[in-house]
């Protein structure tokens, strides 16, 4: 999986170097896709399939497909993205089934403006289950990756031998370093952001924003940042991530503090210690 990403990670990299801002479509309102999208995801699809043919996709895009195999996107749009809407329909068996959870750049207003970071994130759930969460970083060759029960671990590129393993921060909140992510769905929102900007700014070390879900929670693993929280976003925006926060010692929840989050539009993730502070703000 990690070389998987790194391929699309390369292929995204050469499109940049030649990249038009003509060939940007809009998707909604300040939600923005391309043909490098499409590319990247269409690489990914082929070559998971290689890798576990009897394993169907949610993808971002929606545009590859397989015979006999189900690959489903809802375009990006981040205010109906709940599993009802996403999952492909499956008989009830004791199993639930196996999916790719596939965003072939996640980032891409930062893709588009030459702004890091940006990242390919891939997810292998079962029913409600995450097994493994991979997220490659083009920018700064670096490539996180989980297994459920494994740990969380950070190569800095594919070339090298040494694994890192992760964990998140000690911070409290007085001195944390948040990420405030500013969805598209920018009236819905506004209630939200208002009150978590009023709770913690000028309260807290520092506030920032990544423009990328799933490298946001990449930063909260290995400990760069302290907390992240955002509503409106896919599944394959968070599901790697999120794992790999997990399994570095973090907390993982939705906005209503349930640990279930794998089949909303939200996240809140931290270093445990500060994760009851953002939520009693969110839940106001």
């Amino acid at each position: 999986m990690c070389e998987i990403a790194r391929r699309a990670g390369e292929y995204i990299k050469g499109e940049r170097a030649k990249f038009s801002l003509e060939s940007v479509e809009r998707k909604h309102a300040h939600d923005y896709v391309s043909y490098v999208d499409k590319g990247s995801e269409q690489l990914i699809v082929a070559a998971l399939k290689e890798l576990l043919p009897e394993a169907g996709f949610i993808t971002e895009e929606g545009t590859a497909d397989f015979e006999g195999t189900v690959v489903r996107g809802c375009g990006g749009a981040r205010n109906d993205c709940s599993w009802s809407n996403l999952a492909p329909p499956h008989p009830r068996t004791p199993v639930p089934p196996i999916l790719w959870v596939v965003d072939p750049l996640d980032g891409t207003t930062n893709f588009i403006h030459q702004y890091a970071p940006y990242a390919v994130s891939i997810a292998l759930l079962q029913g409600r289950e995450v097994l493994i969460g991979v997220v490659y970083e083009i920018c700064a060759d670096e490539c996180f990756y989980a297994w459920k029960g494994g740990g969380a671990y950070l190569m800095h590129n594919l070339q090298c031998i040494m694994h890192n393993k992760l964990h998140v921060s000690s911070q409290k909140i007085q001195d944390a370093l948040l990420c405030l992510q500013l969805p598209y769905n920018s009236d819905a929102y506004k209630p939200t952001i208002k009150r978590l900007i009023d709770a913690f700014y000028g309260h807290v070390g520092s506030i920032r924003m990544c423009g990328s879900a799933a490298m946001a929670l990449c930063y909260v693993a290995c400990g760069r940042l302290d907390g992240y929280a955002e509503q409106y976003i896919g599944q394959w925006d968070y599901m790697a991530g999120s794992l790999i926060v997990m399994e570095a010692g973090g907390t993982v929840t939705d906005y209503s503090g349930s640990s279930d989050f794998t089949q909303g539009n939200s996240v809140v993730a931290t270093n445990g210690i500060i994760q009851q502070d953002l939520l009693t703000v969110i839940t106001a």
